[in-house]
């Protein structure tokens, strides 16, 4: 290929020496994890059984066997064993009949009323949540004399 400027491949950086001498680093904090600033030194244990709690992307939802003391997975259980209530999996009998008979009721109740509203971004033309909005998307028919023109219905028309 034909050099257009210079070459560059004479030219040495001080950055590359820093990075091939390893100057100035030090050992970084493993991510994902509680005390991530604390741990320096620390050996990695194979096989899961690290001293330090690892908080993974497939742990976003409480355990429903750990809220009753069920679960038998322990630390392998790829559910929260923490009771966090914007965590809480969604209470079934709520979701499915509009109410919930247990009073202490551990899960999520969801406000059907804020399911039920369409979006208004999407109503306009684009919503950028698409499928995980937490408002409802309606398709909408557009009237086919309309698209072609001029609909003879007006503000009467069905579509509208």
């Amino acid at each position: 290929m034909q050099e257009l400027v210079a070459g560059v491949e004479r030219i040495r950086f001080d950055l590359e020496a820093d990075g091939e001498q390893q100057r100035g680093a030090w050992p970084l904090p493993f991510l994902g994890t509680r005390g991530a600033g604390s741990n320096r030194g620390s050996v990695l244990v194979p096989g899961g059984q690290c001293p330090l709690r690892h908080l993974g992307r497939g742990k976003t939802v409480v355990c429903k066997h750990w809220l009753r003391g069920l679960c038998k997975k322990g630390d392998s259980c790829d559910f929260l064993h923490e009771y966090d209530m914007t965590r809480m999996p969604e209470c079934y009998f709520y979701s499915k009949f509009g109410e919930c008979g247990n009073k202490d009721c551990p899960f999520l109740h969801v406000d059907v009323t804020t399911g039920a509203m369409g979006c208004p971004w999407y109503d306009r033309g684009f919503c950028r949540h698409g499928p995980r909005c937490k408002y409802r998307h309606t398709q909408r028919v557009m009237c086919s004399n309309y698209l072609v023109g001029f609909c003879p219905e007006g503000p009467k028309c069905k579509f509208m």
